[in-house]
């Protein structure tokens, strides 16, 4: 081939790749409509989406947009001393592809929102009442962590590893921020002794460096949900 041919070559090379990928690349990464209620019923049907189907607008109320689910304080009678109330979409049907929710976090005196991770959000906390104790801790095993007063906000990095504790001997309230509409979340201690099948203890034994009877002690106060 000459020399002189081959730009004319190379630009008919793009042109043909552009073209293959223009409907890979062309979209609305935006909503196309004002909104779009999860439709729960659907879950009945053989239709599965990354989300909800959306209910038909006509059967759309102001109450698929309104929850009260923060407005009460949670248990916090329990091993770890907090509780945590989500409004997400699984609870508000008007979050549906809005990629926000919130949560609140109830602590009772000294209580603790064990290790967790939220694989599909960032978080950001706001202290309403007490103080808080918070860290993660990135890939790199370094620990980011300091206290949060009442009136100061904190942010978790999406899919890192975080806590919480009370420092005091009083309750404490906190709410979070998501950015999705269905952040998740995965508690450390049930993912590698609550699971159902549950992880292998020979596994858990090696990875951890302690006796597998230590092991199988603490998947007893963890039983699969």
């Amino acid at each position: 081939m000459a020399p002189k041919q081959l730009p004319t070559v190379l630009l008919a090379v793009c042109a043909t790749f552009l073209a293959l990928a223009a409907p890979l690349l062309a979209g609305d990464p935006d909503m196309l409509q004002d909104f779009c209620v999860a439709d729960y019923k659907s879950l009945d049907g053989p239709l599965r989406l990354n989300g909800f189907p959306c209910k038909r607008p006509e059967n759309v109320t102001a109450d698929d947009f309104f929850s009260s689910a923060l407005a009460l304080p949670g248990n916090t009678g329990n091993p770890v001393g907090s509780a945590v109330t989500a409004a997400n979409v699984e609870k508000l049907p008007g979050l549906n592809t809005l990629g926000v929710s919130m949560s609140r976090v109830d602590y009772a005196a000294w209580g603790v929102n064990p290790p967790h991770t939220h694989p599909r959000a960032t978080e950001i906390i706001y202290v309403l009442e007490g103080s808080l104790d918070v860290g993660f801790v990135t890939t790199a095993g370094k620990l980011f962590a300091r206290t949060v007063c009442k009136g100061e906000l904190f942010v978790f990095p999406r899919g890192l590893v975080h806590y919480q504790k009370n420092n005091g001997g009083a309750p404490a309230m906190a709410i979070s921020a998501f950015n999705s509409q269905l952040p998740g979340t995965q508690s450390l201690a049930m993912a590698m002794f609550g699971a159902s099948p549950p992880v292998p203890t020979d596994v858990l034994a090696r990875a951890l460096q302690i006796d597998g009877g230590l092991v199988e002690a603490i998947k007893s106060k963890f039983p699969p949900k």
